[in-house]
C-alpha cells in the first residue's frame, strides 16, 4: 500500500470478497478490503455456517427422538436454545478467528467503516479516500420482505432474527418455501415446533428439479410439516398470542393461519443501495449490479462479484468468482465459470442436491434427445443403515454428457463434489460407470445412477 492507493481494492470481505483478496495477495498483488461488519460477512455470521449449525442441532434432535429404531435408549428431553447458540456460535467464532488471521498473514489491508464508491475506482470510508488500479464490489445481500410487511423483530422475523431465537416457538410460519424457508421450516420441526410453510409458487423449492421438490413435499407431509403451495400472501396482523396471517387459497377465497412468529423467508435483495454506484456509472437493474461472464461491469476497471449480480445466490459462486477476477486481474486468463455447474443444496431433512439442468430445461434445450435415470436410495447398503430415503436421478444427453445430477435424502449434499465433476467435466454415463466407488457409502449411489444410465444396472431394476 502507498498512501491508500492499491493494485486491487474490494468492497465487502463477504465470501467473494474475501477470496479475491486473499487470491489476489498470493498472486502478489496489493490488497485494500473494504467491511463495515465482521470479515465472512452474511455467509459465515448470520447466513450458511450459523444455519447449518441449526440443523446440525436438529439432526442430533431427531437421533435421540428415534433412537429407539436402531435398538438404542435415549429420550429427548427438550431443546436447550441457550446450548443450541453457544454451540452455534462457537463454531462461527472458530471460523471467523481463523479468518481473520489469514487475512493479516497474507499482508491484506483491512479497511473498518462503511464504504462508498465516490470516483473511477475510488471508495471513501469516513473522511479517508482509497482507490485501487482495480475495483472490486462485493457488498452482498440483505434478507427482503414484501412490500407493506413489516419486520418487527419480534413476532415478525427475518432469518437474521431467527438465528437470535432464545427459545423455540410453539407455533411458526415460513413465508416462502425455497431454501431458507424450507432450512428454518426443517429445523424448528425437529425441535418441536409446529410449522406452516406459505408458498405463492405450485410447489416447494421451486428452483429444483420437479421430481426433487416432489420427494421433499413427501418427506415433509411426514414429519407433519404443513405446507400451503399456490398460496399468495395478502397481510399479516399482530395478536395477543403471535400473528394472524391472511392468505389466498386456491378459489381466491381468503383464509386466516395463526401462529407464534411469522418467518418472511422470500429471498435476498442486493445491498447496493447509497453505495454510489449508479452515480458512478455502473449499469444497473432492479439494483442488481450488470456484469459480463468475466464479472466486468461496463465501467473500466470495476467488477463485480456474489449476491450483487444476477444468478444463484450462493457463497460458494461468491467465492469463486472472486478468484476468477483476482486472476483476471492479474494476466492469468481464467476459464469463466458457467453458472449451471455451481452445485446447488438445501439442507433440510432430507437434503436436496443438484447440478447442471433440471429434466424440464434439458428438453427444453434438447427435446427428445433427453432420457434420464432414477436410482432409489433403497437399494444403496448405507443409506439403508441412516435410514433415509430418496433417489439419485440423472439427466443425460442421448448418446452424449450427463446434463444433470439431482438427488434427494438426509447427507447427499456431500455426495455433490463428485457430481459436479461429472457436469463440469462432460463426462457421459460410460466414463463414470467403471469408476470404482466405496463400499458400504452413499457414494455408491452416484456410481449405480451411472451404470443404469449406461444400460448396465445393476442393485435397481432395468
Amino acid at each position: 500500500m502507498t498512501d491508500g492507493n492499491f493494485d486491487v481494492l474490494i468492497l465487502g470481505a463477504g465470501s467473494g470478497g474475501y477470496a479475491c483478496a486473499l487470491r489476489a495477495a498470493q498472486l502478489g498483488l496489493t490488497v485494500g478490503l473494504v467491511e463495515k461488519g465482521n470479515l465472512g460477512g452474511t455467509c459465515l455470521h448470520v447466513g450458511c455456517i450459523p444455519t447449518k449449525a441449526l440443523l446440525h442441532a436438529a439432526e442430533v434432535a431427531d437421533s435421540a427422538r428415534d433412537a429407539s429404531k436402531f435398538g438404542v435408549s435415549a429420550t429427548l428431553e427438550g431443546i436447550d436454545m441457550a446450548g443450541v447458540n453457544s454451540y452455534k456460535d462457537g463454531v462461527v467464532s472458530r471460523l471467523f478467528k481463523g479468518l481473520t488471521g489469514l487475512i493479516k498473514s497474507r499482508g491484506i489491508t483491512v479497511i473498518e467503516g462503511e464504504g462508498r464508491v465516490t470516483g473511477p475506482r475510488t471508495v471513501t470510508v469516513g473522511a479517508a479516500t482509497y482507490t485501487g488500479k482495480s475495483l472490486v464490489l462485493a457488498s452482498g445481500s440483505y434478507s427482503k420482505s414484501l412490500p407493506g410487511l413489516e419486520l418487527d423483530g419480534e413476532r415478525v422475523i427475518s432469518s437474521e432474527h431467527a438465528l437470535e431465537l432464545d427459545r423455540v416457538p410453539a407455533s411458526v410460519i415460513v413465508l416462502g418455501g425455497g431454501v431458507i424457508g424450507c432450512e428454518f421450516a426443517s429445523v424448528w420441526a425437529s425441535f418441536g415446533a409446529k410449522v406452516t410453510i406459505i408458498e405463492a409458487l405450485p410447489r416447494l423449492v421451486a428452483a429444483e428439479d420437479e421430481q426433487s421438490s416432489k420427494a421433499l413435499e413427501r418427506a415433509f407431509r411426514k414429519r407433519r410439516i404443513d405446507f400451503r403451495t399456490g398460496t399468495p400472501f395478502q397481510s399479516v396482523k399482530t395478536t395477543d398470542s403471535g400473528v394472524a396471517v391472511t392468505v389466498e387459497g386456491a378459489n381466491g377465497e381468503q383464509s386466516v393461519i395463526e401462529a407464534e412468529l411469522l418467518l418472511v423467508a422470500v429471498g435476498r435483495g442486493p445491498s447496493t443501495q447509497g453505495l454510489g454506484y449508479e452515480e458512478q456509472g455502473v449499469a444497473m437493474e432492479r439494483g442488481f449490479v450488470l456484469a459480463d461472464e468475466r464479472c466486468r461491469t461496463n465501467v473500466e476497471g470495476v467488477f463485480a462479484v456474489g449476491d450483487i449480480v444476477p444468478g444463484l445466490q450462493l457463497a460458494h459462486r461468491g467465492f469463486q468468482q472472486g478468484i476468477f477476477v483476482a486472476e483476471e486481474i492479474a494476466g492469468l486468463d481464467p476459464t469463466p465459470i458457467d453458472e449451471a455447474g455451481i452445485p446447488r443444496v438445501t439442507y433440510s431433512h432430507p437434503e436436496i442436491a443438484s447440478v447442471g439442468l433440471d429434466e424440464a430445461k434439458a428438453r427444453e434445450v434438447y427435446g427428445d434427445d433427453i432420457t434420464t435415470i432414477t436410482y432409489d436410495l433403497g437399494g444403496n447398503g448405507k443409506s439403508q443403515i441412516l435410514q433415509t430415503a430418496g433417489f439419485v436421478k440423472l439427466v443425460g444427453l442421448k448418446d452424449g454428457p450427463v446434463l444433470g445430477v439431482h438427488m434427494v435424502g438426509d447427507r447427499v449434499g456431500e455426495l455433490i463434489g463428485e457430481a459436479q465433476l461429472i457436469y463440469n467435466w462432460e463426462a457421459h454415463a460410460d466414463d463414470v460407470a467403471p469408476l470404482i466407488h466405496a463400499h458400504p457409502t452413499q457414494n455408491e449411489a452416484l456410481g449405480e445412477a451411472h451404470l443404469a444410465l449406461a444400460g448396465k444396472a445393476l442393485h435397481a431394476h432395468s
